[in-house]
């Protein structure tokens, strides 16, 4: 492996694209269903049926229906002690491993290839179904190695031990940030000598203690969440898995691979304000922007499309249309913002990287997805919500936005990839 100091001086290892994609969500099982799903405008929330919701004000959410990772996974790797959120991100990232064409993934690069995933919940699901049957059986019926991935980390563990992998590898909790976090810090691994394509991404499960902690803040909207709509109530809880395969530009054309997108920037910055409730004033989220547009080497009127937090408790929606207001002033109504959370849900540590694969789609797919459910006007959040439909626009630089729980901000800005070298 190569040190991280070993920064390559030419310009296009600097540079680093996407090669391939992966998803699997409430809406779609592959980044295909997920294109055509996203330009139709489709909801994925419904009643939840993974456990009971009884006992919660609650009952809605987005959902992975018929998840049988088994179906799409060879038989060559093992599920063994997996959980749902680990299969995830493993049927994610065999999708985005076999589109950039590196799968299996050659021998001369398993030594330089890494793994960074975000996430939060891990294998809470599986461990809450133990716990309940240690307490209804005393312990007789306890399967107590479902245990063994608990912990977030496990899908990084599962996915370099899938594929064979020596390089770097990390897991991200930084909240709702995580796969956006994810995704910027594979950027900088690659940049940095330390490997030549990293597998990047996200991937959060739905569970009882999650749904258990949003329904005691009231921060669950009881129906389907209406992001910016002057009638929202809150989000809804979602589950998926998003990843990306990036490469250096260099290692890219060498191979022959075809190119995605670029990530030209991100920025990474903390509000120090509360645990759950965002900073009014946005200092957190201006500076993330900043940041991201700064690393980038662009223009606030170079920027496209916003793909937005977009949560629908009003304070979050309120917060991020201030901040978007104050880095772009005048030219912020004319720039079009989705929150596509309105369709797939609040994926929490996948969010990020989710959103991330919908930025690509956008680009490669020449439309501006829309944001459903808007009823009603908020006088405060007035800008170009993109709520009639989804817009027949090719955008050349996307900015994606996430915003977590801790103040924890990241913004990742996308572009079509150009032959020559961008500023920066």
């Amino acid at each position: 492996m190569l040190g991280v100091n070993a920064a390559a001086k030419n310009p296009e290892e600097q540079r680093v694209v996407v090669t391939g994609m992966g998803t699997v969500n409430a809406i779609a099982g592959d980044p295909r269903e997920f294109a055509a799903a996203l330009r139709r405008g489709d909801c994925g929330i419904g009643p939840i049926t993974l456990f009971d919701t009884a006992a919660f004000r609650t009952h809605n959410g987005a959902q992975i229906r018929n998840f049988a990772p088994r179906s799409v996974i060879p038989e060559e790797i093992s599920l063994k002690r997996m959980s749902r959120s680990d299969g995830m991100a493993l049927v994610a990232a065999l999708q985005a491993l076999s589109q950039a064409g590196l799968y299996p993934v050659p021998e001369g690069l398993k030594d330089e290839m890494g793994v960074i995933i975000g996430g939060g919940a891990g294998g809470l699901l599986e461990a809450e179904t133990v716990f309940q049957g240690y307490l209804k059986t005393e312990g007789r019926k306890a399967r107590f190695s479902r245990l063994a991935s608990v912990s977030c980390a496990s899908t990084a563990n599962h996915l370099v031990n899938a594929f064979g992998l020596w390089g770097p590898k990390a897991s991200i909790m930084t909240a709702c940030s995580s796969g956006a976090t994810a995704v910027g810090l594979g950027r900088d691994l690659i940049r940095g000598g330390a490997g030549r394509a990293m597998i990047v991404g996200g991937t959060e499960p739905l569970c009882r203690m999650t749904f258990a902690s949003f329904n005691a803040l009231k921060a669950v909207d009881p129906d389907y969440c209406r992001p910016f709509s002057g009638n929202r109530g809150g989000l809804t809880l979602g589950e998926a898995a998003g990843v990306l395969v990036l490469e250096s530009l260099a290692h890219a054309r060498q191979r022959g691979a075809t190119i995605l997108g670029e990530v030209l920037g991100y920025g990474v910055t903390c509000d120090s304000h509360h645990m759950t409730a965002p900073d009014v004033g946005a200092s957190g989220a201006i500076r993330s922007m900043q940041a991201a547009l700064a690393d980038a080497g662009l223009a606030p009127e170079e920027v496209d499309y916003i793909n937005a937090h977009g949560t629908a408790t009003p304070p979050n929606d309120l917060m991020e249309t201030r901040a978007i207001k104050a880095v772009f002033g005048r030219q912020a109504g004319q720039i079009p913002v989705s929150s596509t959370k309105s369709m797939h849900g609040h994926t929490l540590g996948a969010a990020g990287a989710l959103e991330a694969v919908v930025s690509l789609i956008a680009i490669t797919e020449g439309f501006i997805p829309p944001t459903i459910h808007r009823e009603t006007q908020d006088p405060e959040c007035d800008l170009d919500y993109v709520t009639q439909g989804a817009r027949p626009t090719a955008p050349d630089i996307v900015l994606s936005n996430s915003f977590a729980f801790g103040g924890n901000n990241t913004t990742v800005i996308f572009g079509r990839c150009r032959q020559e070298v961008r500023r920066g």
